[in-house]
């Protein structure tokens, strides 16, 4: 009796010591101080210095007599024709061409300089009217959803049949003498290079390879749980684990380490190009533009804080929404895999997301941001629309229920998850943690000297 006392007081001292030393770790992953210094960010000089910087003005003037020239020639000199299908779609081009350009002059610049914070206000501009689109055919019936992608090609708008990657998934097929690895050819396609070219900008913006591998395996878990409703995510295990996770988004993530790598090595020291004399130095410093004009590394400390920890849930979720929706979208507006709007989709979603997680970083890291970035708010309503588009037109796909082991499954993962954010953020809740004091700054005075007493000023503009 004695000896089992003994053996329970052990156990019970030795989970006391584990959960102390949890606490402690804890305690350590809480940082006082922000992973940037966002001060010195907002106080940077961020043009470039050409002399004359003709690229670096607005231009407001030129461009107002631009626009007003191209509507004159569209309507007055150009040839009507009789056609009411082309005349709108005419019509309708003109009107975007005019917004883009018009939020290309006029909008405020984002938090990323290079290539040209025109390109970024580009992007936002397209972001906008990309979501009042959506919002259209939201309200439209999915015949007349479908009807309208007949204005961008006339090939649209018509039934597709969704390829099943899985069936045979043999890797040596000794029944087929003559190609016996026919299975592998069969499964490599332009997507090969898709998967590993998005993984390698997915890294890039994240700035994190763990949360990039994270999103790779979860969507691998989804397709094999929604593989009933849509065939495309019917693949092999081979092609999901060998072909797509270690081969292409491992190997995108690897390069995005290796390329982060680079960026935050390099010394970001920028000379005007009139100030360089050699036509080699030149060209390098052109090609140098399309690089980052300074870098940051985002820490995310997922651990640091309950409120991180939601944030990055968030974040993971929100990314594979968005891959999910790419699949729903071809499927339920009849767009096939190859056509240019999957990748020209992609293309912006990658813009956005790469300021909209910029903003998000700071939006966490940064005392003074106390609102949701420009960016990050058109970004999350698209996600949202997109979805609903889904939903809407493919109610009776998206709600054929989960075979009952795979719900099982997400059932577990999800109690698991609730538990350990329960024990990790409740359980073991630091202690005593004081929060980040906000120093008052008195303009004029050295940057970092406090003023006690002083007033802060308003928040600084946004870089």
């Amino acid at each position: 009796m004695d000896t089992a006392l003994h053996a329970v007081d052990t156990a019970i001292d030795r989970i006391k010591r584990e959960v102390q030393l949890q606490k402690q770790k804890s305690d350590g992953m809480c940082k006082y101080k922000t992973a940037h210094n966002w001060q010195e960010e907002k106080e940077k000089d961020v043009e470039d210095h050409d002399q004359p910087s003709y690229f670096w003005r607005a231009h407001t003037v030129t461009v107002l007599i631009v626009l007003i020239c191209c509507l004159v020639y569209t309507a007055l000199i150009e040839t009507p024709v009789e056609n009411s299908v082309q005349n709108g779609r005419r019509g309708f081009l003109v009107a975007v061409f005019f917004w883009v350009t018009l939020g290309m002059t006029i909008m405020p610049d984002g938090p990323f300089l290079r290539p040209h914070p025109a390109l970024w206000r580009f992007a936002f501009a397209c972001s906008i009217f990309y979501e009042l689109l959506l919002i259209y055919i939201l309200h439209q019936t999915p015949d007349d959803a479908r009807k309208l992608m007949k204005y961008v090609d006339e090939d649209l708008g018509e039934p597709i049949p969704e390829k099943d990657y899985g069936g045979n998934c043999r890797l040596y097929d000794r029944e087929n003498k003559a190609d016996p690895f026919h299975n592998v050819k069969d499964k490599m396609d332009i997507f090969i290079v898709g998967h590993l070219f998005g993984y390698w900008c997915k890294t890039l913006i994240f700035r994190d390879w763990w949360l990039t591998t994270v999103i790779s395996v979860m969507f691998e878990f989804l397709e094999y749980s929604l593989e009933h409703q849509l065939p495309n995510f019917s693949e092999c295990w081979w092609d999901h684990w060998i072909l797509d996770v270690l081969i292409c988004n491992g190997g995108g993530t690897l390069l995005g380490i290796y390329t982060l790598r680079w960026l935050r090595l390099k010394e970001y020291h920028w000379r005007g190009l009139y100030e360089i004399p050699t036509y080699r130095g030149k060209i390098k410093r052109i090609i140098a533009q399309f690089s980052p004009h300074g870098w940051i590394e985002f820490q995310w400390n997922p651990l640091s804080s309950f409120e991180r920890w939601i944030a990055i849930l968030c974040i993971i979720g929100g990314f594979l929404v968005t891959e999910l929706n790419t699949f729903y979208l071809k499927f339920v507006l009849w767009v096939p895999p190859e056509h240019f709007l999957n990748p020209l989709r992609l293309f912006f979603i990658l813009l956005w997301g790469a300021v909209g997680l910029r903003e998000t970083f700071q939006l966490l890291d940064d005392p003074e941001c106390d609102k949701l970035g420009r960016q990050s708010w058109v970004l999350l309503t698209i996600i949202a629309t997109e979805f609903l588009i889904c939903v809407k037109f493919g109610l009776d796909t998206i709600t054929k229920p989960l075979p009952k082991h795979i719900a099982l499954w997400w059932v577990l993962g999800l109690v698991l998850l609730f538990v350990y954010t329960l024990v990790k953020f409740y359980l073991l809740k630091p202690n005593n943690v004081p929060r980040p004091e906000k120093e008052n700054i008195q303009v004029g005075t050295p940057l970092g000297t406090p003023v006690h007493g002083a007033a802060r000023s308003s928040r600084p503009k946004e870089e």
